[in-house]
């Protein structure tokens, strides 16, 4: 197996141990990546932009019920919206780690803001149809897939002191899941009031923050290797690394059951709102308020924690948090209950995505970095096409309430698998951290 080489591994440690705010620092210890110029930066931008973010998500799915009144095409442009990412992703990574992180983003970003100004204009002009938002979806799915590899390998050159790391990533999770709490809840209102076109609009708009702040950073000039080997020798080399190594093949593994049975229930979202709970938009924004709670309640646990130890039983655990917080929505017809297991749901959701993230970013290679995250991008976002076309079909056929039912029961027989490996991706771990530092040479018991 390929590590970090013993000068990044000691930068590494990073993420582990967490460290003591430096003197005379205004942060706190849970938010002390928030003392890197770059990495503030960054927080405000993206939690401008991630509320317009969510604010499209939301209009999008009500958009297309509004138009349609289909199930199945809810699932079909969340598909078209998320296949090119699946398709796209391990190429990017490749790419990822050949270019100037920071310039991709910005290019990224400034193409969602194309798709989402141009999502404005049609909808606003009554001229928006299916065909349009199932080529636009595309679009963004293009674009993600350069992106989110793209932005979580970025992370490590935000913060300059790497024992902050998994606070920065605790943090980001946090940023995510507030905007998922604010832009879902503005949508509802917003369309409820008026149209979906000026969610899309003011997400639009809310781009130009995130670019200010990637061209403000000040960010230490690198060398970037020229590789000169092919894009597919280096795209079978990350699989062979993935492949081989235990843990991060285990991790992946289980994020894409939760990716493919348990993510897409956003899909139907719309469906509970007006025909399970009776309910219009409004319904819908609290609906996904709450997802965003309970993910927002979850990541900022994570912010507080000083080391990665412990993390890893909290895999599983998440999972099967996740699995019966959908299958109790699926069960449930009343609104405040409805609302309580959603709220558990996006609590699980969210602990597994950033658990997964930290300990990946804790133990991989840097010179795989890139690649790495790539497939932690395809088992996130790649898988979930298939799920959300699944969960519309399935839906169409069984309803949508015995659908989500039966997501939630395998993304719970994931968490059971899990916890069987358990024992096995510890004894694979134990050597890395104990040479980062992370555990003493001797220690017996990884929690």
């Amino acid at each position: 197996m390929s590590r970090l080489d013993s000068a990044e591994r000691e930068k590494t440690a990073a993420a582990a141990e967490g460290a003591e705010v430096s003197p005379g620092s205004s942060y706190s210890h849970a938010w002390r990546a928030l003392r890197h110029r770059n990495f503030r930066l960054f927080f405000g931008g993206q939690s401008i932009s991630l509320i317009g973010s969510w604010m499209t998500n939301v209009a999008t799915g009500w958009l297309v019920y509004r138009l349609t009144g289909s199930a199945l095409l809810l699932g079909t442009v969340s598909f078209a919206g998320q296949i090119p990412t699946s398709l796209l992703a391990l190429f990017a990574g490749v790419w990822v780690d050949r270019l100037d992180r920071r310039k991709v983003l910005v290019w990224t970003q400034t193409l969602c803001m194309v798709q989402s100004l141009s999502l404005a204009g049609l909808t606003l002009s009554g001229r928006i149809t299916i065909p349009w938002l199932l080529g636009l979806s595309a679009m963004q799915g293009c674009i993600n897939a350069f992106d989110m590899p793209g932005r979580q390998s970025f992370m490590v050159e935000m913060v300059e002191d790497k024992r902050d790391l998994q606070n920065a990533i605790a943090i980001n999770s946090s940023m995510v899941n507030a905007a998922r709490l604010i832009g879902p809840s503005i949508a509802g209102i917003l369309i409820a009031m008026t149209s979906e076109g000026w969610c899309f609009l003011i997400d639009g708009i809310s781009y130009l923050a995130v670019i200010w702040s990637l061209l403000a950073m000040h960010i230490e000039p690198h060398a970037i290797e020229r590789k000169a080997t092919s894009a597919l020798t280096e795209l079978k080399a990350g699989w062979t690394y993935v492949s081989g190594f235990l843990p991060i093949r285990t991790i992946l593994l289980l994020f894409v059951v939760s990716s493919l049975m348990g993510m897409p229930f956003v899909v139907l979202m719309p469906i509970f709102a007006k025909s399970v709970l009776h309910g219009g938009a409004h319904t819908l924004g609290f609906l996904m308020a709450s997802m965003g709670l309970g993910a927002l309640i979850s990541a900022l646990s994570l912010v507080a924690r000083k080391t990665v130890r412990g993390l890893l039983k909290m895999i599983p655990l998440a999972a099967a948090v996740f699995g019966l917080g959908l299958i109790g929505f699926g069960l449930s017809h009343v609104f405040w209950l409805s609302m309580i297991m959603v709220l558990f749901a996006g609590m699980g959701m969210l602990q597994g995505m950033a658990v997964s993230n930290t300990v990946i970013q804790t133990i991989v290679s840097e010179d795989k970095r890139g690649r790495v995250m790539s497939y932690y991008t395809m088992a996130f976002i790649g898988m979930t096409p298939f799920g959300s076309l699944l969960a519309g079909t399935m839906a169409h056929h069984f309803g949508a309430p015995m659908t989500v039912i039966f997501c939630g029961s395998a993304v719970l027989l994931g968490a059971i698998w899990f916890a069987t490996r358990l024992t096995a991706v510890r004894r694979e771990i134990r050597p890395i951290y104990q040479e980062m530092g992370i555990l003493p040479a001797k220690e017996k018991i990884l929690s």
